[in-house]
């Protein structure tokens, strides 16, 4: 949890426990919206950056204290013994409110772990946003999305909620860019890829690089070993598909593993890549797969009332948004007859 913006205060107890928020969140690792919230209020007032130096050095003797062993007592430490020569003296309201602003952190903080998971970027139905991460990464949502971001000295770590992102990840061999979905964590260093958390399934989709699909809760790779005894990978060109209900299964070596790994021709990629320009590409798809992909990025749904008319193949290319095209081209050249019921559009065959 972030301090709420509001209308600058003048009081500078509320100041200070404001401080002990942004203290707490900077320890725990701050995504780049909260960073750019902080560099926000730091600028408001330079009372801010003042109170918060202060108690940031309150707190940094406390550490220093309670990192003295009592092995070494017989050792003076010349930093935490030696007399100072000129005393700095403390605003008047560190002493008395730090004990209330340790509260409020420690409340706030627990707050914030009660309302997780709080996604850190988001989209409607029908949106798209490009998030530019603190480390170089970007990362595409597509329509009815959702992430969470958390960065720390050691990894990279985004969880994604719902829907689909596009990760273009920033090389850092130190800290690994991690990306969790239903259980699934793919792991990477520098390369890009496409996730998408179904109901039913995670797909990983490899545009550059490689990485590694691993179950998030148990460890050890979805992907099995290769010959070595080491854990395959997911390479350029290729897509994995790994069912909900298997991906908290225990997995033995000897078995086959739950992911369905297949080589995706360059043609199939773009098309699969086409919702980044806001378009959805076909190549002979049943008619019931290419509706469900409509109604993920318009509130207006498309029903199909004869299940043999979902079966039939279909292809072309269209923009996201464009259902209406879509439903006059399947009127006038695939006997499909179009009826408005409600905020619905059903489907039948023409008599």
């Amino acid at each position: 949890m972030t301090p709420h913006p509001r209308q600058p205060t003048h009081d500078p107890e509320l100041i200070e426990a404001e401080a002990a928020v942004w203290l707490s969140l900077r320890d725990r690792g701050m995504n780049e919206s909260e960073t750019a919230e902080f560099m926000r209020w730091m600028q408001d007032d330079p009372r801010h950056a003042e109170i918060f130096a202060a108690l940031d050095a309150t707190w940094r003797d406390f550490d220093r204290l309670a990192a003295a062993r009592p092995e070494r007592a017989g050792e003076d430490d010349a930093d935490l013994l030696a007399p100072r020569l000129q005393p700095r003296r403390r605003p008047r309201w560190i002493a008395g409110g730090l004990a209330a602003a340790a509260a409020v952190a420690l409340a706030c903080v627990g707050v914030w772990q009660m309302l997780a998971p709080r996604p850190t970027a988001e989209t409607e139905i029908g949106g798209f946003r490009e998030l530019r991460l603190a480390d170089g990464s970007v990362v595409q949502l597509n329509t009815d999305s959702a992430v969470r971001t958390r960065f720390t000295a050691e990894e990279r770590r985004i969880e994604l909620l719902r829907g689909e992102a596009f990760f273009d990840v920033a090389p850092n061999p130190a800290r690994p860019f991690i990306v969790s979905a239903g259980g699934v964590a793919v792991r990477a260093v520098g390369t890009a890829f496409n996730v998408r958390l179904r109901e039913t399934a995670v797909e990983v989709l490899v545009t550059e690089g490689k990485v590694q699909v691993n179950d998030s809760l148990k460890g050890g790779s979805l992907l099995g070993t290769d010959v070595a005894g080491a854990p395959s990978l997911l390479v350029q060109g290729e897509m994995a598909v790994i069912p909900a209900s298997a991906v908290a299964e225990v997995q033995d070596a000897a078995k086959s593993t739950p992911a369905v790994v297949a080589l995706v021709a360059p043609v199939e990629v773009q098309r699969a890549l086409a919702w980044q320009e806001r378009r959805l590409e076909f190549e002979a798809r049943p008619l019931g797969e290419v509706v469900a992909e409509f109604n993920r990025y318009n509130r207006t749904k498309l029903i199909i009332a004869d299940p043999r008319l979902g079966a039939q193949k279909f292809s072309g290319s269209f923009r996201a948004e464009g259902y209406e095209p879509f439903v006059r081209l399947l009127e006038q050249n695939f006997g499909v007859a179009a009826a408005r019921e409600g905020d619905d559009i059903v489907l039948r065959r023409a008599q």
